[in-house]
């Protein structure tokens, strides 16, 4: 199962075959145009969650806002079905208000189906969640499984029956190819490849382990076994229910059938609540009878015999265990008394990931950490939920801070912080780094008392320890609250002292974020330093090769520029800081830059696409239900004077029609997509004769003679990363997508290199 996030859903992509269930596939699609909650119920192992994401894949033309599966198998507390809604659209949780809150107002203007799987064990919290969203997204469909109804009115039902026979034999056929391409019914073995399938109860999970079977076994073999182990079971228990007691057989008897290693692997793999990469289970499944070297071998055998499924995330080759079969393993992990000594590994694995990328988060790196972070997120919160350790579980809290506050987790990491700071009281570095990290988060939901509060607890706890990274974060954080709460003079004061700190303590990044604050502070006074502070921030940026402090310091040099009037300037640092941006989903920073690329533009004379890219910023806001007054007074002023310029110029009629023109591209990437645009239509006009920079005319010239990266870096004496990221500025400055639309176009404005 391949699964990909982007603006058309997130469906996993099947790697076999579907087989049978025509008449129950026809039924689901029928019902999908009429109802709005759709529930598949049925007993585990009958194939709901197939069927459901095959209707909903050949229904997805219906939907023009895209469909969504929401797997809820790790989700263990009811109050966290909402976030996990919002973690499949990508919709940050700010914490600020509940998040099924800003799923209604997200939802509100949308054509959508969701997909929510699993929901037996949180059958009231669907519930609840979907009369809440049903009652106020009049475009979203519901299509949830579940072995339980969610019992709310307007709820269609349909109960998903094991399959026919045939379908069974046809689905045994299918898969036992998969692992032994010469099967085929014959005369010789119809009868027993009948009576195997007969045998199984129709459920697909049950064939699908049987099938991976016939790989050594004949099937007379298969069903002779399997016939033993029903015996067995059957005598073992009168209340299991039929269908159960198939499963458990099949279960058992795959269990039985593995070599004493490949048992091993299964119950420790149990320990993890969601996927999982290759690196974990390496990690946590080794030492005391599996070597390191074996894990790879073993789970590809297990694979073999649909044991272990093959996944993705966003590219990334992952593992993962059906729930039945997860369950089961955990089992046994239980009766062989070793739960929890592989539940501290887990643990220490997750803390080791974890510091690992909040250490190396100032590189190149940063989409690639978040995306892994997403992917562990099941993971990481079960290794918090289930920690021994107070001290362990605070220092897991902290190392994944940017999960929390760039990775659109503010709620839940803020909840995480107050709960491990409760829990582990006693002073020292641990709990310093988390009273500013906590800071953070409130700063970042508007909670000023509580940040002051942490923020008076870290600075107390600095000083103690001798920590000048602590005392620096803690000035930098003070700094931001006087920022917004219009105390300039004191921020400048305190962003001078923070910078210093920072760069005392070998933190350049640090120092980064302070000198932004600090330029933004200085350019509302009117600071003649502005300028120089905004370059000293790029300045030591670049050096890292990381983006998100580059492209914050970029915009706000484009900011300065534009206060200054060189509104040709401020268009190409704010395009440039747009394109480095894009990946990271975050809604409020890109709706500033748009914001703020409108206005240069607008005074710039493109009033038509200065209304435009209100229009994109505009749907931005709208998404995540926040005004643009929550970034102070003055932002209303400026956008408002643009709009009234742009009206004056355009007239309402052809501006409200511009703005809906550029209010039809949803989420932070599409929105930069738009911004970034080639356009070179008639009717828009071209780029500004030279943007560049005098070392980006010298890649351009470079790239219009088709040098690589690597040529370039050689002819100039500069690495190729440098280069990498001359050009990446050059396509945003430009507006274009590829290296040869620079050649073409340093070709046809003859650009001589100074």
């Amino acid at each position: 199962m391949t699964i990909q996030m982007s603006a058309t859903g997130n469906l996993p992509a099947a790697l076999t075959t579907f087989v049978g269930r025509h008449r129950d596939f026809t039924e689901v699609r029928r019902l999908l145009g009429t109802a709005r909650l759709l529930t598949l119920t049925g007993a585990g192992g009958v194939g709901k969650t197939r069927l459901a994401l095959e209707a909903a894949a050949a229904s997805a033309g219906n939907f023009a806002d895209a469909v969504w599966l929401v797997d809820l198998t790790g989700v263990r507390d009811p109050s966290l079905v909402a976030n996990a809604v919002a973690t499949a659209l990508r919709l940050p949780d700010r914490g600020t208000r509940p998040v099924v809150e800003q799923l209604t107002a997200f939802l509100a203007h949308r054509r959508a189906l969701i997909v929510l799987d699993n929901c037996e064990h949180l059958v009231d919290a669907c519930a609840e969640l979907a009369q809440a969203l049903l009652s106020v997204a009049p475009g979203l469909r519901l299509l949830t499984t579940s072995r339980r109804t969610l019992g709310i009115f307007g709820e269609h039902v349909l109960v998903v029956s094991p399959m026919e026979l045939e379908d069974s034999v046809e689905l045994l056929c299918d898969r036992a190819r998969a692992v032994r391409p010469e099967f085929t019914v014959t005369d010789d073995n119809r009868a027993q490849v009948v009576r195997l399938c007969g045998g199984l109860d129709g459920l697909p999970l049950a064939v699908e382990l049987a099938a991976a079977r016939l790989r050594t076994l004949s099937v007379e073999e298969a069903a002779n076994r399997l016939e033993d182990r029903f015996g067995l079971l059957a005598s073992g228990s009168r209340v299991a229910q039929p269908h159960q007691r198939t499963l458990r057989a099949l279960i058992d008897w795959s269990h039985e059938l593995c070599t004493p290693a490949e048992k091993l692997m299964w119950i420790r793999l149990s320990v993890f609540a969601g996927d999982f990469g290759l690196d974990a289970a390496e990690s946590v499944c080794s030492g005391d009878g599996l070597g390191r070297d074996e894990v790879l071998d073993l789970l590809d055998r297990l694979v073999v015999q649909s044991v272990v499924l093959p996944t993705d995330q966003e590219g990334r080759p992952r593992y993962r265990l059906l729930e039945t079969i997860r369950r089961y393993g955990r089992e046994r992990l239980a009766e062989s008394g070793d739960e929890a000594r592989m539940l501290r590994r887990h643990h220490t694995f997750y803390l080791d990931l974890a510091e690992r990328i909040a250490e190396g988060w100032y590189g190149p790196g940063q989409l690639t950490s978040l995306a892994r972070l997403r992917a562990e997120h099941a993971d990481l919160s079960a290794a918090l939920a289930g920690g021994e350790d107070p001290q362990g579980t605070l220092a897991l809290v902290v190392a994944l801070r940017f999960h929390w506050c760039e990775g659109g987790f503010l709620g839940e990491g803020r909840r995480w912080l107050e709960r491990a700071l409760a829990a582990a009281p006693e002073p020292g570095p641990v709990r310093a780094r988390a009273l500013w990290v906590g800071a953070w988060v409130a700063l970042l939901q508007r909670d000023h008392t509580t940040a002051h509060r942490w923020l008076d607890g870290a600075e107390q706890l600095g000083e103690r320890l001798g920590d000048r990274a602590v005392c620096a974060h803690v000035r930098s954080l003070r700094g931001t609250l006087a920022l917004f709460g219009g105390r300039l003079g004191e921020a400048v004061t305190l962003f001078e002292e923070a910078t210093a700190g920072h760069l005392a303590a070998g933190e350049e990044i640090g120092a980064v974020y302070a000198l932004i604050q600090l330029a933004t502070a200085q350019s509302h006074l009117g600071d003649t330093r502005t300028t120089r502070t905004c370059e000293q921030a790029v300045a030591l940026a670049e050096g890292h090769g990381e983006r998100l402090a580059h492209a914050h310091a970029l915009w706000t040099l484009g900011y300065d520029a534009w206060i200054r009037g060189d509104h040709e300037r401020a268009i190409a640092l704010i395009r440039t800081a747009l394109a480095k941006e894009q990946g990271f989903n975050d809604y409020l920073r890109v709706a500033l830059m748009l914001e703020e690329l409108a206005w240069a533009t607008g005074a710039h004379g493109d009033h038509g696409e200065a209304a435009r890219l209100l229009g994109t910023a505009r749907v931005l806001w709208r998404d995540v239900d926040t005004p643009l007054s929550t970034f102070g007074p003055h932002m209303v002023q400026q956008h408002d004077q643009c709009e009234k310029e742009i009206m004056r110029v355009l007239g309402e009629a052809a501006y409200e029609k511009a703005v809906a023109e550029g209010g039809g591209h949803h989420g932070p990437d599409a929105a930069i997509a738009y911004a970034l645009r080639d356009r070179t239509g008639p009717n828009d006009p071209a780029p500004a004769p030279n943007p560049l920079t005098r070392r980006e005319r010298e890649v351009a010239a470079l790239v219009a003679e088709g040098m690589s990266n690597q040529q370039i870096a050689s002819a100039l004496g500069r690495s190729p990363r440098t280069v990498h990221g001359h050009v990446e500025n050059i396509l945003a400055k430009l507006g274009f997508r590829s290296r040869a639309r620079i050649a073409s176009w340093w070709t046809g404005n003859q650009a001589p290199t100074p």
